[in-house]
């Protein structure tokens, strides 16, 4: 990677940061792309050479840290199926509540209205999420922890309907459902019951 590349890595990551913390602070409605700028310390045109819209950036937001679970993940090669998915609600779940109720908001309008982001049109946060968890699943199959015939995409649906609702839960709650708190209620509850029937 030469200068330029590094120079302008960096700077988009400034932009990221500055619209986390402001939106974090103020609400996504609350700012424009002024204040991303300013707060960042370029001048506005820039944004634009990282960025189409204000809403873009919340998906660049989500990126970096569901990565890292993405390759957390793939360490765990010894750990049980359940073990790997509650660590990954887990995980999932302080990266909703480190970013913040203004982002997580936002991430469920985009999911919910994806022609409120028009690169946004295919879920890309959703099929992110989705397709990671459709992994874990997969990887349990050709480990031979799960049956070959384990419905993957009827589980990987069902999961992830468990983690959006509640990160929904906590947006519409305005803060007081506790996801984490749910988080290990549901892990142990549902999780091996669900799993159990296809289990080797």
């Amino acid at each position: 990677m030469n200068k330029r590349q590094i120079s302008a890595q960096e700077t988009k990551r400034k932009l990221i940061t500055a619209g986390l913390e402001l939106i974090k602070e103020k609400g996504f409605d609350a700012i424009n792309v002024e204040d991303i700028t300013k707060k960042a310390g370029v001048a506005k045109g820039t944004f634009y050479t990282y960025f189409k819209r204000k809403e873009d950036i919340v998906l660049d937001i989500s990126r970096v840290p569901f990565r890292e679970i993405a390759i957390e993940i793939e360490k765990m090669a010894g750990m049980k199926i359940i073990e790997k998915l509650t660590y990954y609600f887990h995980r999932f779940m302080e990266c909703v509540e480190s970013c913040g109720i203004h982002v997580c908001r936002q991430w469920t309008r985009d999911v919910l209205d994806p022609n409120n982001v028009p690169e946004n049109k295919d879920g890309q946060k959703w099929n992110y999420d989705f397709l990671m968890l459709k992994n874990i699943l997969e990887n349990a199959i050709k480990n031979g922890e799960l049956k070959e015939t384990t419905p993957i995409e009827l589980l990987t649906h069902i999961i992830i309907c468990e983690l959006y609702g509640m990160m929904t839960c906590w947006c519409m709650s305005d803060g007081k459902f506790e996801p984490l708190e749910w988080t290990e209620k549901f892990c142990k509850i549902q999780l091996e019951t669900i799993f159990k029937p296809y289990k080797q």
